[in-house]
């Protein structure tokens, strides 16, 4: 697909973020959010994370001016299923089947099997931008596709995407927000004595007869990331059936990003690694990703998780931690709820009308349901 409108601009349909010139693509974004990087989608692609036989076919969205310059960019990708995305619209899948329809393939902006709120739309200009949205949807037109989604869009793009018309849709993450503590226990002390408490039953409990080793850059080694790679299956055995990253993803994170990861493993008393977790570092935020163990610890998902993760945000002065999606548990732990977004292009205009109906009512519920979350937060009752 290309078109050249209006002047000066060329829209085309890539193949692959890996073929795109790292620098000419690193230079659409501010490199706050490693996800929209160069390094990491790239990864996915040459790890067969994403690729043939997996449902995640790369095809960004690309602009250029009048002298092949890229001037904006959207990591997009043509969907033969809706795994990995987080953003549940398996039940718009069923209703178009239902109605004769092909629902899949679809087209989706976002990063693959990563919740995490960020840029979708690359670009230095709103116009340009607009465009993107523009493509996304002659792609669905021209090829007689269902649909476009983008999910989990950094809310300064929400507009740009109202204003092309997309259908708006709401959930709930939950994130720890660093109120300029000075370490967890002067955290603690904005807790109720309840959950004080009991968040420090949970940290003692979770740690007894372990070691906690914290890793990033060089000091990652293979055996780590072999471990990682061992926690990483078992959880995604049984969270999803099979693993979204190839063995070789992690490698080349560690190769490419080692200096934007933290790595936390806790070792028994014999120092054999027995869970993990990894984490990303953002420009102001720390994105807690994988977790896995071998053996089960109480309250140990807890600690390399979301405790760790705090300790970590409070040492670098990072304004939050977003530790994925979903987790209602997560809000006894300090983690209050957070809106995010994600934006839909339907063709067929009553296909549209039903899935606007769906989402009017959902967003009443999420609404009452942000209410309620809100007021059972473990922080102490301001007077």
């Amino acid at each position: 697909m290309a078109e050249a409108d209006p002047p000066g601009r060329t829209i085309s349909l890539g193949t692959g973020v890996a073929a795109i010139d790292a620098a000419a693509w690193d230079a659409l974004h501010d490199g706050g959010n490693p996800f929209v990087g160069h390094a990491f989608l790239s990864l996915l692609e040459e790890s067969g994370s994403v690729g043939p036989g997996t449902g995640w076919q790369a095809a960004p969205l690309l602009v250029e001016d009048s002298g092949g310059a890229l001037v904006a960019a959207a990591p997009a990708y043509l969907k033969a299923h809706s795994q990995g995305e987080y953003v549940f619209d398996h039940a718009w899948a069923d209703a178009w089947a239902r109605a004769g329809g092909d629902y899949y393939p679809k087209l989706q902006i976002a990063v693959p099997f990563t919740p995490v709120p960020g840029p979708r739309l690359l670009a230095r200009r709103d116009d340009d931008a607009l465009l993107l949205l523009r493509a996304a949807e002659a792609v669905v037109r021209q090829n007689g596709l269902s649909s476009a989604h983008a999910t989990f869009v950094a809310p300064d793009q929400m507009p740009l995407f109202e204003e092309a018309g997309w259908l708006v849709r709401r959930d709930i993450q939950f994130h720890f927000a660093n109120d300029g503590y000075a370490g967890f226990d002067d955290f603690l002390g904005t807790l109720n004595s309840q959950k004080r408490k009991q968040l420090r039953k949970e940290r003692l409990r979770a740690v007894e007869g372990l070691r906690i080793e914290q890793l990033t850059g060089d000091a990652i080694g293979p055996e780590h990331w072999d471990a990682m790679w061992l926690f990483y299956q078992d959880t995604g055995a049984r969270k999803w059936g099979h693993p979204y990253l190839t063995r070789e993803a992690f490698d080349l994170m560690g190769a490419t990003m080692a200096d934007r990861i933290i790595l936390l493993i806790a070792y028994d008393a014999e120092e054999r690694p027995v869970a993990g977790a990894l984490h990303f570092l953002g420009a102001d935020t720390l994105y807690g990703r994988y977790w896995g163990c071998q053996v089960d610890i109480p309250f140990l998902h807890f600690e390399l998780c979301y405790y760790r993760a705090i300790d970590i945000a409070i040492e670098h002065g990072l304004a939050r931690v977003e530790a994925g999606a979903q987790g209602g548990h997560k809000l006894a732990r300090g983690y209050g709820p957070v809106a995010t977004w994600s934006a839909h292009y339907i063709a067929d205009p009553g296909f549209r009308r039903a899935v606007a109906g769906f989402l009017e009512q959902e967003r009443r519920a999420e609404e009452s349901e942000m209410q309620w979350l809100e007021g059972h937060t473990p922080f102490k009752r301001k007077e």
